[in-house]
């Protein structure tokens, strides 16, 4: 459906409203709704950038999905570990996954979304098991790896801008550099999927989501999976 003549990049938003789309739009307003949801049952805690109930529920924590809290891998995602951090991820999931989805469609959005983020989750997992993790930054640059692949010339240098900040945020403290390695490089081979045509990544992009799951399962549980002396 994508090849180097028909690229995957963002293109000038036509006058008049446009209906949202639903994937991207679920992912700004279920991360919004947590974040204030987590700021009323903290008292305004969750606004100083402090630990609230939703977000000790819904955050990525190695331990936690060991003893069987699977849903964290993908949870994570909606939870934010303060304004900013909501208002900079939110701003490039509109600005980067809408036109994405909008291009291929709200079921390969999906697929690519749920891939990208247990990837994210599960480099997180293999390199912080022990560190709470939380945004969307990791699945967003899956999305921005399966776009270097299908989009053009122009639209890959302005990602590879892009990615260099991206890799410099990720060198301060507090953040996941191995959540947004992660997120990135299990965009690539979407990416290729969708470039090699909608065939291609029908049967591509369900082998890929198991295999996902099944590292996230490895990443989540060392202990049975490690070498014996």
């Amino acid at each position: 459906m994508t090849s180097d003549e028909t690229p995957i990049e963002p293109s000038p938003e036509p006058t008049g409203l446009r209906r949202w789309p639903p994937v991207c739009a679920a992912v700004i307003a279920g991360s919004v709704a947590l974040f204030v949801l987590d700021a009323f049952l903290s008292q305004g805690a969750t606004l100083r950038a402090e630990l609230g109930p939703v977000f000790q529920r819904t955050a990525l924590f190695g331990p936690l999905v060991q003893e069987g809290q699977y849903w964290r891998v993908l949870t994570c995602v909606f939870a934010h570990g303060g304004p900013i951090h909501l208002f900079f991820n939110m701003m490039v999931a509109y600005s980067l996954g809408a036109p994405l989805e909008r291009s291929i469609g709200s079921g390969r959005f999906l697929l690519i979304s749920l891939v990208t983020a247990m990837g994210a989750s599960t480099f997180a997992m293999l390199f912080n098991f022990t560190t709470p993790t939380v945004g969307a930054s990791g699945m967003i640059l899956g999305w921005g790896g399966a776009m270097f692949v299908t989009s053009g010339q122009e639209f890959r240098r302005s990602l590879l801008l892009w990615f260099a900040q991206v890799a410099v945020i990720s060198l301060l403290p507090g953040v996941s550099w191995a959540g947004h390695l992660g997120g990135l490089l299990f965009g690539l081979p979407l990416g290729l999927a969708l470039r090699s045509g909608p065939r291609v990544f029908s049967l591509a992009a369900p082998l890929l989501l198991a295999i996902t799951v099944a590292v996230v399962y490895i990443a989540a549980h060392p202990e049975r999976f490690r070498g014996t002396p």
